[in-house]
């Protein structure tokens, strides 16, 4: 006759001892994962902080959110650039 401990502590499961690991390894990644974000979010918000409020010489002009404000000639008033055919591309220039 078998007792309610005997039936109980069978085991209905075969082995479960294989992939035993994947739970600790799991929970190990999920904290590795964790903790490497919050140290990463710290190191941005120290270098954040460190940022002046303005750069120099990036200050809004007057008239930059009007539509008619006048654009400044890239060129300089020396006319296009020079594209011509035999210019060299990408790959000729290194």
């Amino acid at each position: 006759m078998l007792t309610a401990a005997q039936v109980l502590a069978e085991n209905n499961f075969g082995d479960t001892r294989t992939g035993g690991l994947a739970g600790p390894m799991g929970l190990f990644l999920i904290l590795l994962l964790g903790t490497a974000t919050v140290l990463l979010i710290r190191n941005m918000n120290a270098r954040l902080r460190r940022l002046p409020d303005r750069f120099p010489g990036q200050g809004l002009p007057a008239d930059a959110g009007r539509a008619d404000a006048v654009v400044a000639d890239p060129t300089d008033g020396t006319g296009s650039q020079d594209s011509s055919p035999d210019a060299p591309n990408g790959r000729e220039q290194r």
